[in-house]
């Protein structure tokens, strides 16, 4: 059974930094990419960052980019999200994928990681 489980999601103030951990279990996804998408509450999920399987390319929604980093460890069959200068727009679940199918879909999601930012 595939599994993708998020962790480190928490509170934060506007300036500071969390590190998003997404666990990925059943399979290897080291040829696959993955992702990360976020979901405000009242709004339309939302594309933050996505990986390749050999880290070779990343690309970054406009309104994370040069704040975010994502990066994977393959030999842990780990996603990661390195989050810093967060604002409070940053606020919403944070959900990883995995095995990428086209049109901003995945094969595999997870549950989700909360994270709030406050002024």
């Amino acid at each position: 059974q595939v599994q993708l489980i998020e962790s480190g999601g928490g509170l934060a103030q506007a300036g500071g930094s969390l590190r998003l951990s997404c666990a990925a279990s059943g399979r290897p996804f080291s040829g696959n990419t993955m992702a990360w998408f976020r979901q405000a509450p009242g709004k339309d999920r939302e594309f933050v960052a996505r990986i390749s399987g050999s880290s070779t390319n990343s690309a970054y929604a406009d309104s994370v980019k040069g704040r975010f980093a994502i990066s994977r460890d393959n030999a842990k069959n780990t996603l990661y999200l390195q989050m810093n200068s967060l604002k409070p727009e940053d606020t919403a679940v944070y959900s990883c994928a995995a095995v990428y199918l086209g049109n901003n879909e995945y094969n595999y999601w997870g549950q989700g990681t909360q994270v709030t930012v406050s002024s």
